[in-house]
C-alpha cells in the first residue's frame, strides 16, 4: 500500500496547472482519485472539477452519474455530468466510447478553462496495455504504455497514478469507508480487455507477471526516447524546406540513415500534413523499405500512403498532401 508521501509525490504531476479536470466514473480508480484530491496539500491553489460521461450504454448509468455528482459535491467538487448522445456503434463499441469519453471531456475542460484532464489509469491499466499492445504487434512506441503526461489535441491529460495498483486503490476507498462502483463490463468476454485481464493469472504463472509487463514498457519507452533523441538530431540535418502542404528532405541523408529514424521522420510528417488519417504502421514499414531501396538504386519512385504523397524528387525526398479523390470518400478516425 502506498503511504501518504509517495501518494503527495504521485499528485506532483498536477502542479503545474492551476485548474483540472477530474474523469470521474465512480469505479474504484476514480473514487479514489478524489479522495485523493479532497486532501492534496496544494489543492488549495487550484481549482479543481469533476466530470462523469454517461454513455447511455448501461440502464443503471444514469442514476451512477447521479450518484458521482453527489459524491463530488460532499467531496467540495463542482461536478458536470457528460452524456453522449445519438445513435451507438454496433463495432467497436469500446473504441468509439473511449473517443467519445475524450472528446467529451476536451470540449468540457476547454468551457472551464481547465488547463489539463486528469485520469484514475493504474498500474493494472498499464501492465493490460502492454499485453494489448503486444497482441497486436505494436512498435517500442506503443510498448512504452500510456504515458504520464500527453498532450490531448490542445490540453493536456495528466495520469498520476500509474504506479498504484488497483489493490491500492480500492483499498484508499475501503480506508475511507467510500462506496465505489463495479462496471460489469470489466468482466464481459465480449471485449478484449476483459479476455486478457481473465488470462493474466495464467501468463503470470509463466513469468509474465504485471510488473515484468510494465518492466517491458519502461525498458521500451527508454529506447524510444533515445530513438526519438536520434531521429530530433536526424531531422536537423535531412530537412532542406518545410512548408504548409508539403516538406523536403535530403534523398542523401535519408538514405544513409537507419529504417527506424526515416520511418520516425515520415510518420511526423504524414501526421502533420494529413492528421486526419490513420497511419497504419505496417504500410509505414513497407513504405520505408521501398523507399530505402529506391534511393540505394537512385531510380524515381513515387507512393501515395494516408493522404500523402511520398516521392523522390531531385535529390530530395518530397512529402506532400495528396489531392482530393473525386467521388465519395471514407476517411478512418485513429482510435
Amino acid at each position: 500500500m502506498h503511504q501518504p508521501i509517495e501518494e503527495a509525490q504521485a499528485l506532483d504531476i498536477l502542479r503545474p496547472y492551476p485548474s483540472l479536470l477530474l474523469a470521474i466514473s465512480g469505479g474504484p480508480d476514480s473514487v479514489a482519485l478524489m479522495l485523493l484530491m479532497k486532501k492534496w496539500t496544494a489543492r488549495a491553489n487550484h481549482s479543481i472539477a469533476v466530470a462523469t460521461v454517461d454513455h447511455g450504454l448501461r440502464e443503471e448509468s444514469s442514476l451512477e452519474a447521479e450518484t458521482v455528482r453527489r459524491w463530488a459535491q460532499e467531496l467540495g467538487f463542482t461536478h458536470h455530468r457528460l452524456n453522449w448522445l445519438g445513435e451507438k456503434p454496433t463495432t467497436s463499441l469500446q473504441e468509439r466510447a473511449r473517443d467519445a469519453r475524450y472528446h467529451l471531456l476536451e470540449a468540457c475542460a476547454k468551457e472551464i478553462s481547465a488547463d489539463a484532464i486528469v485520469t484514475a489509469h493504474h498500474a493494472d491499466d498499464q501492465a493490460e496495455t502492454i499485453l494489448l499492445r503486444l497482441t497486436r504487434g505494436s512498435g517500442l512506441s506503443g510498448l512504452a504504455g500510456m504515458a504520464g503526461r500527453r498532450k490531448l489535441n490542445k490540453i493536456q491529460l495528466l495520469r498520476p497514478l500509474l504506479s498504484f495498483s488497483k489493490a491500492d486503490l480500492i483499498k484508499i476507498c475501503h480506508e475511507a469507508q467510500h462506496p465505489f462502483f463495479n462496471d460489469p463490463t470489466n468482466l464481459n468476454d465480449k471485449y478484449t480487455r476483459a479476455r486478457l485481464r481473465k488470462i493474466m493469472p495464467t501468463l503470470a504463472e509463466e513469468g509474465l507477471t504485471s510488473e515484468a509487463l510494465r518492466r517491458l514498457g519502461r525498458r521500451a519507452q527508454r529506447v524510444n526516447e533515445a530513438l526519438e533523441f536520434y531521429a530530433r538530431n536526424a531531422r536537423a540535418q535531412a530537412l532542406l524546406d518545410q512548408q504548409d502542404a508539403k516538406t523536403l528532405f535530403s534523398a542523401l541523408e535519408l538514405e544513409h540513415l537507419p529504417s527506424e529514424i526515416v520511418l520516425r521522420l515520415l510518420a511526423q510528417e504524414i501526421a502533420r500534413l494529413s492528421p486526419q488519417f490513420l497511419l497504419k504502421l505496417e504500410r509505414l514499414e513497407r513504405l520505408v523499405a521501398q523507399l530505402h531501396e529506391a534511393l540505394q538504386r537512385s531510380a524515381p519512385w513515387q507512393k501515395t500512403l494516408a493522404g500523402c504523397i511520398i516521392k523522390i524528387n531531385n535529390g530530395a525526398v518530397e512529402i506532400s498532401r495528396a489531392p482530393p479523390r473525386k467521388g465519395p470518400t471514407t476517411i478512418k478516425n485513429a482510435s
